[in-house]
């Protein structure tokens, strides 16, 4: 059975689950427990899979003469895309205004900050070593560790060859054992998808939601799914924007329900190489730089959240350049998520609503009662971003070994 269709089973018997179980007690105190042990399962192996893969990567790269050039690259797709997925849902969100939400009471989250000073001190901790301990949320000092022993390798072949040749095994090793557990994503899914059901049953009941939760799905889904692949035509050589759609739908679902960037990496390593034919020392850097700073689907739902709630606080509506303004706020947020994973389009609207709020600095609480479904709609689209611009980037710099549909897993 393919790995989309595991996934997509998975998530079917989780909301059956959750309508079956309507208000049982035990269901209801079961899930929390069961969706944190179901996260954790699933990037279970992505910190030592990712870190070889991007050192030895790295190394292959550097030996072609190569890794600059491809760096340059992911950083013009990834603002590219970004600013295209946020311009395009601001769009969407003046076109067609789903209306304005109740102002409701509702306490204050305890949400956490971007921390930017911080986040630049973690990536050089005291020890090397102590970068790859942690819990796995934040993995940019992996990355940065990754990327000096890579360079490493390359310093003397006589004195290195062996440890290249370790570092070598050791990528493909984890990378087995991340396959396992990609394999078994489609029984974890089941408790991640059933508490996403009770939590949108009970925010569909409150009656006040609906447009704007159908508004937003109908545009993640018209992105995710047509305007995105369709831009893969672009890229030279000729791609099949279809085929990689497809290579791209297990990702996707475990993005969705997950509402974690990472949760859903190993199943794009494991697409990117055995679907899409991507060769490894262009994906596994690739992978790892797009699902830390290409989170414009995050922001652009941030950004279409802010737009409707503050027109829903205030009667004047928002004039053309302000709207600007909170696209470049919110392309500018998308490149400060790498320590959220999961939660990152709640968090990006909090931080839009602090910096162009006005007097509604904390109306990212209106819209807490659907905030998994904001979530989940921006990790979706973080993720079928993640993949279309991992393809293109490769395809790009010639890094793809031709796959046909039938030889997708």
């Amino acid at each position: 059975m393919r790995i989309w269709i595991k996934l997509l089973v998975g998530s079917a018997l989780g909301i059956a689950l959750a309508l079956v179980a309507g208000e049982n007690e035990l269901v209801y105190g079961s899930l929390p427990w069961l969706e944190r042990f179901a996260l954790a399962v699933g990037r279970y192996a992505l910190v030592p899979a990712l870190f070889f893969s991007i050192a030895i990567g790295v190394h292959d790269l550097r030996k072609e003469g190569r890794f600059w050039q491809l760096l340059l690259r992911n950083a013009a797709v990834m603002v590219a895309l970004s600013a295209f997925v946020i311009a395009a849902g601001l769009a969407a969100t003046v076109a067609f205004d789903p209306g304005r939400i109740p102002i409701m009471a509702a306490e204050q989250d305890a949400l956490a900050g971007f921390d930017v000073a911080g986040s630049v001190m973690e990536l050089f901790p005291g020890n090397m070593f102590a970068a790859l301990v942690g819990d796995g949320s934040f993995l940019l000092p992996v990355y940065v560790f990754a990327f000096f022993l890579g360079v490493g390798l390359s310093y003397d072949r006589n004195y290195s060859k062996r440890v290249v040749e370790l570092v070598d095994s050791l990528s493909r090793v984890f990378f087995h054992v991340m396959s396992f557990f990609v394999e078994i994503l489609g029984f974890v899914m089941i408790a991640l998808s059933a508490s996403w059901a009770i939590r949108f049953r009970d925010a569909w009941a409150m009656e006040v939601f609906g447009e704007f939760v159908l508004m937003l799905g109908a545009l993640a889904a018209l992105l995710g799914f047509g305007i995105l692949p369709l831009l893969l035509y672009l890229v030279r050589p000729k791609a099949n924007p279809w085929a990689v759609l497809y290579g791209s739908l297990g990702p996707a679902i475990a993005a969705f329900f997950s509402g974690d960037v990472h949760f859903s990496m190993p199943a794009l390593m494991r697409h990117a190489k055995e679907s899409l034919g991507i060769r490894r020392r262009s994906s596994a850097p690739t992978l790892a730089a797009l699902g830390a700073f290409c989170r414009g689907g995050s922001a652009m739902v941030a950004a279409a959240s802010f737009v409707v709630v503050f027109n829903s606080y205030s009667g004047i509506g928002m004039s053309l350049a302000e709207i600007v303004s909170i696209g470049v706020g919110a392309f500018g947020v998308s490149f400060l998520l790498a320590r959220h994973p999961g939660g990152g389009a709640y968090v990006a609207l909090a931080a839009l609503c602090v910096g162009f709020g006005r007097g509604f600095e904390e109306g990212f609480l209106v819209l807490r009662p659907i905030a998994f479904y904001l979530i989940a709609v921006g990790a979706f689209l973080d993720a079928m971003m993640a993949s279309l611009a991992n393809y293109a980037s490769a395809r790009l710099g010639g890094f793809v070994e031709g796959k046909s549909v039938g030889q997708h897993i």
